[in-house]
């Protein structure tokens, strides 16, 4: 039988990146970005822009790993040496095996540099590999361009297109694009892809 250990504290890295588990410490190495990028939750449903937005960020993410719903990691980018931004696994669902990954973000400095694709590989080795998921599932705003074609970039295939399902912030509906990537495409496909892109 298939289980997540919430409680233990996954390292994941390569030479380029390490995601460790996101703690309430972490304000200081985020608040940066959420003081001087605001612009990068503009499609989020759940924005850290600003101290106190970020504060509750991560405090959500911390209580929905203790509720062993959502697993948060913190990204830091070995080649600069510094910390680069946030991810996580949520919506874990460990009878379906299937999860979500998603709630990603660099800041710009990090954006465009190739971080993204080793934390999305250590990631998906990770729920396909170790956690041995069905189903891995991404979303996004429909209008949200850099983010599909990031998802697209790492293999993912579009599935369709939930509309209006979900309440933005400035009282609007979103409308949720839908992508995955299966186990079977994982091994027979995606991951020597993705490798690949490293070289």
């Amino acid at each position: 039988m298939i289980t997540f250990d919430f409680t233990k504290d996954f390292i994941l890295e390569d030479e380029r990146v390490l995601l460790r588990p996101l703690r309430t410490e972490d304000f200081k190495y985020l608040e940066k970005f959420s003081s001087q990028e605001p612009e990068l939750w503009k499609y989020s449903l759940l924005s850290a822009a600003g101290g106190e937005n970020l504060a509750k960020y991560i405090s959500v993410a911390i209580l929905n790993r203790k509720n062993q719903t959502e697993y948060p990691f913190i990204v830091f980018d070995k080649l600069s040496n510094q910390y680069a931004g946030s991810t996580r696994f949520y919506d874990i669902n460990i009878p379906n095996t299937t999860l979500q990954l998603g709630y990603t973000w660099y800041g710009k400095d990090f954006q465009g540099t190739g971080i993204n694709k080793h934390c999305k590989f250590l990631m998906l080795s990770f729920a396909f590999e170790e956690l041995n998921m069905e189903r891995v599932e991404f979303r996004a705003d429909n209008q949200n361009q850099r983010s599909i074609s990031a998802m697209k970039s790492i293999g993912c295939t579009v599935e369709g297109v939930l509309r209006q399902n979900v309440p933005k912030a400035d009282g609007s509906r979103r409308d949720s694009i839908i992508l995955s990537i299966l186990k079977n495409e994982w091994f027979a496909k995606v991951k020597n892809d993705l490798l690949a892109k490293f070289e």
